[in-house]
């Protein structure tokens, strides 16, 4: 059985690729292809599914900011979302039973909020997948995307020990005693080397010091790995953990999104009210967009935060599960909310697909903030008169920025993708600002390249130096630019794409890029010595 499984998933996984759509759309019809022909979902199946919940949490905490949390814009938008996306689905599920829908008919008021409640939360897995196929998982939009569903998963631990009944365990206090292992924790991540033990390493800390520990005091055990996640955020090689365990996690969400398909057993009622609730979902879209928009963002992070929160969440299927085992909800309730986490997650991908197209077209007619009003996380980024952009502050640019400063002037604006280290450049006197060169909206971001004449790439990551470069054309560019490449291949790919010039890293240092670049390209800058804001 498992076998066929596979095939389905690679056949349909690949058939919604070629279409353009994310194959787990291809997994979620194969697993309704499969539940229709009478196959059912397993113990083992379940069991990966919700490895790769876990995992997937792990990995979201090790990039986690615990301080995005903390804004208000996050806790506060995601309570007030909850809340007022639990009332409007209350009060049309109401209606609904008062127009005689037969389904809701035997279901009381307390009973419809319950219902509500899940309807009001938006899927933490497909968002991910959505953000990470798509490389915007540090935009702006992405993060605010990625902080409100991690308040959502709070809000369902406290749900899911207040409806059981089950008070954690008195040992969950020890838990707080966590943050005390942190410098364990790190120093085993430096000794866990690069290889098969790293990848070891990221799944005992995911499955047994996160999810087992929390799960053995009467906790989620999910959450319990996604605060792991978070205490290792800040150690060096916590990117790299977390591309390593990349492979594993994906391969395990392919069982997640086959379970949501094989768990709904259709019926003519239950689909009759998932269509419903489907109709009803872009309200709760909605509700997103208005409430983020007042925190003062951007129309185009609001409507992406929106788009990439469009869907009903499998936490729905757990309320309902656990609501029809106690007897609250009737069966057919669970087939609906199972069919319309499905048909949501199917809509739902194609418009994240087309996120950014939407926001050209409707851009127009959406009423945008004043640059002075915007939130602080969603600022413009004002270049000011910078001749020199410098996209990447690490060992060759500083070094670039430093010899040409000395040739040029203060003319130079250094971007930096960590805030910490913009901060560290700044104090040494250089014009640096944080910013992520790989991420479209920072180039939304910024109001004006009209004075730059020179753009030096130096970021260490190839692709990273390709978008950038990409995103310049894109905006009609009219300098010259210059980057680096660790081979020769990459070099010529760089040249082709219509770099100026690029350079091997491994035989420049960061005062030989710059004078090389000066010597191949000669470029003519207005001198001033005045130094610049940006």
């Amino acid at each position: 059985m498992e076998l066929l499984f596979i095939i389905a998933a690679f056949v349909m996984g690949f058939i919604a690729l070629k279409i353009n759509l994310p194959p787990l759309v291809g997994f979620l019809l194969a697993g309704f292809g499969l539940h229709a022909l009478g196959f059912q979902s397993n113990d083992a199946l379940s069991t990966f599914a919700d490895l790769g919940v876990t995992l997937l949490l792990f990995s979201i905490g090790l990039k986690l900011d615990i301080k995005t949390l903390l804004a208000k814009e996050i806790w506060l938008g995601a309570t007030l979302h909850n809340v007022f996306s639990t009332l409007f689905f209350t009060f049309a599920l109401l209606g609904l039973k008062l127009l005689g829908i037969t389904m809701l008919a035997d279901i009381g008021t307390a009973q419809l909020v319950l219902f509500g409640f899940a309807l009001s939360f938006s899927s933490t897995v497909f968002a991910v997948k959505a953000l990470q196929e798509k490389g915007e998982m540090n935009a702006t939009y992405g993060t605010l995307a990625i902080g409100i569903l991690v308040m959502q998963d709070i809000f369902a631990v406290v749900f899911l020990t207040a409806s059981t009944g089950k008070i954690p365990e008195i040992t969950a206090l020890a838990l707080f005693a966590l943050p005390l292992l942190r410098p364990l924790f790190f120093k085993l991540l430096d000794w866990a080397g690069h290889g098969e033990m790293l990848v070891l390493y990221g799944i005992f800390l995911a499955l047994v010091a996160g999810a087992g520990t929390f799960e053995l005091v009467g906790m989620k055990p999910d959450l319990g790995a996604l605060i792991l996640g978070m205490l290792l955020a800040g150690h060096s090689k916590a990117s790299e953990l977390s591309k390593s365990l990349f492979n594993l996690k994906e391969i395990l969400l392919i069982c997640f999104f086959l379970n949501i398909g094989l768990s709904a057993a259709p019926t003519i009622s239950g689909l009759g009210l998932a269509l419903i609730l489907i109709l009803l979902l872009p309200v709760k879209g909605l509700l997103y967009f208005i409430i983020i928009n007042k925190f003062k963002f951007r129309v185009r992070t609001s409507l992406l935060a929106s788009l990439t929160l469009f869907n009903y969440s499998e936490f729905g299927l757990i309320v309902g599960g656990l609501a029809f085992k106690m007897g609250w909800l009737p069966g057919d309730t669970l087939v609906a909310i199972a069919i319309a986490v499905s048909i949501s997650f199917i809509i739902s991908a194609p418009l994240n697909n087309f996120g950014h197209s939407i926001y050209q077209r409707s851009r127009h007619w959406l009423k945008e903030h004043t640059a002075e009003r915007l939130n602080p996380m969603d600022k413009l980024i004002n270049p000011g008169r910078a001749q020199i952009l410098i996209l990447g502050m690490g060992r060759i640019g500083s070094g670039a920025y430093d010899e040409l400063k000395e040739k040029y002037g203060d003319i130079i604006l250094g971007i930096e993708l960590r805030e910490e280290s913009a901060r560290h450049h700044q104090s040494l006197g250089r014009n640096v600002i944080s910013g992520d060169a790989t991420d479209p909206d920072f180039w939304e971001r910024i109001l004006s390249t009209s004075h730059v004449k020179l753009v030096l790439l130096a970021m260490p990551n190839h692709q990273g130096n390709q978008f950038a470069l990409e995103q310049l054309q894109s905006r009609n560019y009219q300098g010259q630019t210059a980057a680096i490449a660790a081979y020769n291949d990459q070099i010529d790919g760089l040249i082709e794409q219509g770099v100026d010039a690029a350079f091997n890293i491994y035989h420049e240092a960061g005062s030989g890029f710059a004078r090389h670049v000066s010597e191949q390209l000669n470029p003519q800058f207005n001198q001033q010595k005045e130094y610049m804001k940006s």
